[in-house]
């Protein structure tokens, strides 16, 4: 069955032809205020008469053929990737707890009493941040 002008419009339709309204915008038919608009009436639109309206200065698209939301694709890391960049985490952690732990060294010398172990609050949470990373996936890459 055809769609009357007067048929009521569902949210599906109206994102359908906000889909087109983008796609001409990029096309560069629709400037940026012309788009946001059009956009504002589509979704004021209660018929199909009115949705038509929006777009019959457009060439045509076919609304069926264009997605009602545009999903964007996640990004997939690469495992090689991802385990050389947790490595070089790792590698950063080591070298700020070993400079922090010759400078607690040096003054421990230095000093009449006994300093306190102060390189381990730099190096523990930062290095259980990590830890927790490498053993679930979230610190150093996608395990998808």
């Amino acid at each position: 069955m055809a769609a009357s002008p007067e048929m009521r419009a569902s949210d599906g339709d109206r994102e359908r032809v906000a889909a087109a309204l983008r796609e001409h915008m990029v096309d560069g038919r629709l400037d940026v205020d012309e788009f946001n608009e059009r956009l504002e009436q589509v979704y004021k639109s209660r018929t199909y008469g009115e949705l038509e309206r929006l777009t019959s200065d457009l060439p045509a698209t076919d609304l069926h053929t264009l997605p009602a939301v545009t999903p964007r694709p996640e990004p997939r890391k690469d495992p090689a990737k991802a385990r050389a960049e947790l490595r070089a985490n790792w590698a950063i952690w080591a070298m700020a707890s070993a400079i922090n732990w010759v400078i607690w060294l040096i003054v421990s010398t230095t000093s009449d009493g006994s300093v306190y172990p102060w390189p381990l609050w730099v190096m523990g949470p930062w290095g259980v941040v990590l830890l927790v990373g490498t053993l679930f996936g979230s610190g150093g890459g996608d395990k998808r």
